[in-house]
């Protein structure tokens, strides 16, 4: 026999799906900023600067200080906990930084992924271990959501059933704990673009982790209004060798979340996955113009896709401060199109644009 043991009041239920709803407004996603210290210091290594927290801190306060009109196109910041707590140039905590331009704080909170003993080297998510705790003090210091993301990948033997159900209710217990403590969760159950498989087998794989995911989270009583999703887009493997157009991934990707996600979730703000700013743009806005029914926003939770053409610009030199927000700002206005699916593209794009972000697996 179900009984049901309401685990959020009204007044919980409203302020979550309120803050949803901020993050997801039209034209708006989120910038992903969220890279942990050795992750940010493979992208400074390609610019040839040095690691350090100093300069970490001052790619993202130019980020962070851009034009106040920034807020048209990006509606939510995902933070590590290092930024969290710098600050700008001036003094001004990063959190007041960007809740002054009115876009939501986030925090990256799960902890890496582990080994599943007895699987073919898939992995489950550590940081359930004092989740509470964390979300609750994150909360206090400025925090209105959170992420978690859980890693799958695609071969001959995976992903086993252990794996998708392990990482499902993994992020199914995080996403309760968020919300019990006033995060909003975004659940981000990653099927890796890592091996030669085509976009079908792609789309197979991800509805299979999404009905998962969701039935997982009808379990644990999550309350999808106050939720976001954050998936793969459908598409072929890296080494496919098969090309697939814009049209073909849309389709593919519709498709698979009109069949495994309920449309009482507000918004999916797919991650880029290794795609090139370009490709990432051109793909969103095709999935926006797809013919299927679409009853939630589909718009862009980016990290890579948001800040490579920046972090090219500014190369660790303070006199590129205008150049780099200038480069992140047209990105996270295209984007803000593409999620209207109003994106076209004009004239040549910069080479750091259409440039390959893939990293075999890839880890924050």
């Amino acid at each position: 026999m179900t009984h049901p043991f309401p685990a959020l009041t009204p007044e919980q239920k409203k302020a979550l799906s309120d803050i949803a709803q901020r993050i997801v407004a039209p034209g708006k996603g989120i910038l992903a900023a969220d890279e942990s210290v050795g992750t940010m210091g493979n992208r400074l290594q390609k610019i040839k600067v040095e690691n350090t927290e100093e300069n970490r801190r001052a790619f993202r306060d130019i980020l962070f200080s851009s034009d106040a009109s920034i807020n048209q196109s990006i509606g939510g910041v995902i933070f590590f906990h290092e930024t969290l707590y710098q600050k700008d140039s001036n003094g001004k905590p990063f959190p007041k930084v960007i809740k002054d331009k009115g876009i939501v704080v986030g925090i990256k909170l799960d902890k890496g992924t582990a080994p599943l003993a007895g699987t073919n080297g898939e992995t489950t998510i550590q940081g359930l271990d004092g989740l509470a705790e964390r979300c609750a003090q994150y909360k206090k210091d400025g925090a209105d959501f959170g992420k978690w993301r859980a890693v799958l990948k695609i071969t001959d033997t995976t992903p086993s059933t252990l794996a998708i159900q392990e990482n499902a209710n993994t992020l199914a217990r995080y996403a309760s704990i968020c919300q019990q403590h006033g995060l909003v969760p975004i659940v981000e159950p990653e099927v890796l673009p890592d091996g030669d498989h085509d976009l079908q087998r792609c789309q197979y794989v991800s509805e299979k982790v999404l009905a998962a995911v969701y039935k997982a989270l009808n379990d644990h009583h999550v309350y999808l209004e106050g939720t976001l999703l954050k998936p793969n887009m459908v598409t072929a493997g890296h080494s496919c060798l098969k090309k697939y157009t814009p049209q073909e991934v849309a389709m593919a990707t519709v498709t698979a979340l009109h069949r495994t996600v309920p449309a009482a979730v507000p918004g999916i703000c797919f991650l880029s996955g290794g795609q090139s700013e370009e490709e990432a743009s051109l793909n969103l806005s095709a999935i926006n113009q797809c013919p299927l029914p679409k009853p939630w926003k589909l718009t862009f939770s980016y990290g890579r896709a948001l800040q490579a053409s920046a972090l090219a610009a500014w190369s660790g030199k303070p006199e590129n401060k205008e150049a780099t927000q200038e480069a992140f700002c047209k990105r996270a206005r295209i984007n803000g199109l593409a999620s209207k699916g109003q994106y076209i593209v004009a004239g040549k794009s910069a080479a750091a644009a259409t440039q390959s972000l893939f990293t075999a697996s890839y880890t924050y």
